[in-house]
């Protein structure tokens, strides 16, 4: 295993034209030089066999969901850069891998330990570093290979592997789609909160046939409370489109085509159908989960996907109607998870304390809006509420952002990278 002793050469360019472009900026320009390189310094390994592992930050873990965001912010650069090829590449091949092992666990060890982290009521290998099932965790990788081959044009990426592991997650999302029925996944944590488990024995509360996919947990890492959790179904509807693509474009696979548009079908015309509510204030807006047999759960997470990052996902555009109802009401005190304070307002999450905003739902905000001062606004804010560290940081108190979770979260620091990325090339600073 080896660290990286040097960034790869497009990033350091991509910094020095930073320095030019923010330099009448000077927080702003310090900030993004810590965070826009963080994955990278910190957090990303080239193993042995040439592959790459990233662990999230101060969890010496990597997760599915995780390790892809925090190099998305780089596939800009990726298409004249081998060594960043290298790289991303090296981490498409150790999730595959990872899912091939496991599709139902998020995160996992760098190496094999049979001294597991936690006592969990569920299969486990020495190589699951944790088992909740969240559906976006097989929708990030997805993400991650579909839009690498966009930037680089490069399709080595499509092998053996790589055709094993989606047609695991395929067959896992339509087992998910009947959980109570068909599904063997349990998950129980004793002596934990209840955001750390699932009822009823380990299989979640009870759920109707909908077409949409079930799953254990949100990306917060936290229990859903009603087993459809409608963004993560939504990311699921895109992610299948790009499989869609792929193997029609490429791996000329048509039963692989027919069986992600066929899952893809059936997942979105379950969210129009029942993950929509009309709301008295808002109108019509989408819920956060539902159960298929008329509850609902009126909230917005942080984590992503969420509500707030519909157009970030691809899902609908920023200026839709239903998403527009449903962005008034995540980012009101509608929300329970809404806080405002004296230095900031914005989505944090039950997995944090109450009226601890989190970093990565303010860069989501600027990222989904389509008001420029919005943005400019919104970036003010993350740069006052660093508590001088010139980094991100998984929430901090609404009142005193000197107070704040996790000093080392690098998707974080990945995501205000990539929204000043995006404003530096739209010439918006």
């Amino acid at each position: 295993m080896n660290e990286l002793h040097q960034l790869p050469k497009s990033v350091e360019q991509w910094l020095a034209f930073a320095d030019e472009k923010l330099a009448h900026r000077p927080k702003l320009l310090g900030m993004f030089k810590k965070c826009y390189p963080n994955t990278l310094e910190t957090t990303a390994k080239i193993m042995e066999d040439g592959t790459t592992f990233v662990i999230t930050g101060d969890i010496p873990a990597m997760w599915l969901r995780d390790s892809s965001a925090q190099v998305k912010h780089y596939l800009p650069l990726a298409k004249e850069d081998p060594e960043l090829q290298q790289i991303i590449e090296g981490l498409i091949s150790t999730q595959m891998k990872c899912i091939l092992m496991d599709p139902y666990a998020n995160a996992f060890n760098e190496k094999a330990n049979p001294s597991l982290e936690h006592e969990d009521e569920t299969e486990r290998n020495p190589w699951v570093w944790e088992r909740k099932y969240e559906l976006d965790s097989l929708c990030y990788p997805l993400e991650l290979i579909y839009l690498y081959w966009k930037a680089t044009g490069r399709t080595s990426v499509f092998n053996y592997d790589f055709q094993c592991a989606v047609r695991a997650i395929l067959r896992l999302i339509r087992t998910e789609q009947r959980h109570q029925e068909a599904s063997s996944y349990r998950f129980q944590r004793f002596n934990c909160p209840s955001t750390d488990t699932l009822p009823n024995q380990g299989l979640g509360t009870s759920v109707n046939y909908t077409g949409m996919s079930w799953s254990g947990f949100r990306p917060s890492d936290d229990a859903c409370k009603l087993g459809y959790l409608i963004p993560s179904n939504m990311f699921a509807v895109v992610v299948l489109g790009y499989v869609n693509e792929i193997a029609e474009d490429i791996l000329k696979d048509t039963h692989l085509a027919e069986m992600a548009d066929e899952l893809r079908t059936q997942i979105d015309h379950g969210i129009q159908t029942y993950g929509i509510v009309h709301h008295p204030k808002y109108g019509k807006m989408y819920a956060y989960e539902t159960d298929g047999m008329g509850n609902f759960n009126l909230m917005d997470d942080a984590n992503v996907p969420s509500l707030l990052s519909i157009p970030y996902l691809g899902y609908a555009d920023g200026d839709d109607l239903v998403y527009l109802n449903t962005r008034r009401f995540v980012l009101s005190e509608d929300n329970p998870y809404f806080y405002s304070g004296q230095a900031a307002e914005g989505i944090g999450s039950p997995h944090t304390p109450e009226k601890y905003i989190w970093p990565i739902s303010l860069t989501m905000q600027a990222l989904t809006s389509t008001n420029d001062m919005e943005k400019m606004r919104i970036l003010d804010i993350l740069l006052a509420t660093d508590a001088g560290t010139n980094y991100m940081h998984e929430g901090f108190h609404a009142d005193d952002p000197s107070q704040f979770t996790r000093p080392w979260f690098a998707w974080a620091n990945s995501l205000f990278g990539d929204l000043v990325s995006r404003m530096i090339r739209e010439d918006k600073l």
